[in-house]
């Protein structure tokens, strides 16, 4: 009986490989599997196959069933595949116009800050996303009870390590490996759990600038940020302080950029700004009496989308090329 299972499924795998339309591989199917075909007619003989050798020859009349169904499944796709029309080819049709590839809008307005500022001798710094509370947090002078620590408005990751949630920690690698003076601005992606709406994100990139050099005033501040205004924005940009609190800069302020938005010159917030802390030079090492500093900070999206007109921070994330192409 195991004898006539093999011999069947040889002949069945030899014969089905000459085959070379549907029409003759459904003969062979019925030939081979059909109700009356050659596997069923082998049933009848396992009356006399013996009590101990019927599991056996049970395994094996399943292996060869299978085995010719799969051929058969295997055979048909072939057969199938390389019988499909193909469309005639037109040598003389002209050929499709490749689509022009372009920069995201994020990254166009990253190289345009990045510009501005590098025309004002500010190098771009880098560092991680994955950072720890130190970097984060406790070098920036921010307070263990400080609102910010709050684990629902970070993404950590266990232990001390977690997302960052500012480019203020580039600022703090920079200022430990490199001797004063500096003059970077630190460029890259941020991430805090809000709620995903017009305005709020997730995930959003940031542009933070230090200047670490004798006798820095925030005149030199303002001045730098007003430059800014009128190289990215245009001349009639103009740049307004307001009194405010950061941990990591005194005096602080928030910083107002007049900008041309439909046509109409209006004041918006675009960061925030101040001197450098004495406690954060203090915690790295300078010395308050030969250096001082001033910080800023822009966000990359709102940026964009107060220059470009873009209403949703959402759409800068869908990757939908129809609205990309705009820009």
């Amino acid at each position: 009986m195991l004898a006539t299972l093999t011999t069947l499924q040889e002949d069945a795998l030899q014969e089905i490989t000459a085959l070379d339309s549907l029409e003759s591989l459904e003969s062979w199917r019925i030939s081979y599997l059909g109700s009356k075909g050659r596997l069923k007619g082998i049933m009848p003989l396992m009356k006399d196959v013996s009590k101990e050798d019927k599991p056996a020859v049970g395994k094996r009349l399943n292996e060869v069933k299978t085995a010719l169904e799969s051929a058969f499944d295997s055979r048909k796709a072939d057969i199938a595949g390389s019988s499909s029309p193909r469309p005639p080819l037109d040598i003389t049709e002209p050929g499709v116009e490749a689509q022009h590839g372009r920069r995201h809008i994020i990254t166009k307005t990253i190289d345009g800050i990045t510009e501005v500022f590098g025309r004002m001798g500010f190098s771009v710094a880098y560092g991680p996303e994955v950072e720890d509370e130190y970097h984060n947090f406790n070098a920036l002078n921010i307070p263990e009870d400080h609102p910010a620590r709050d684990p629902i408005d970070n993404f950590f990751m266990g232990g001390d390590r977690m997302l960052r949630s500012q480019t203020s920690t580039v600022q703090i690698r920079v200022m430990e490996s490199t001797p004063p003076p500096i003059k970077i601005i630190a460029v890259g992606r941020v991430y805090r759990p809000d709620t995903h709406d017009a305005t709020h994100f997730s995930m959003f990139h940031q542009c933070e600038g230090l200047l670490v050099a004798p006798k820095v005033s925030m005149v030199d501040l303002k001045s730098t940020l007003f430059q800014f205004a009128k190289s990215y924005f245009g001349e009639e940009a103009e740049v307004r302080f307001r009194p405010s609190f950061f941990p990591f800069t005194e005096p602080s302020a928030e910083v107002d950029m007049k900008m041309k938005i439909k046509g109409t010159w209006q004041w918006v917030e675009i960061g925030g700004c101040g001197l450098v802390d004495p406690k954060v030079f203090e915690e790295i090492g300078y010395d308050n009496n030969k250096w001082q500093g001033f910080a800023f900070g822009l966000g990359i999206e709102r940026v964009a989308m107060l220059k470009y007109g873009i209403q949703d921070i959402r759409w800068l994330f869908e990757n939908d090329a129809r609205f990309l192409r705009q820009f």
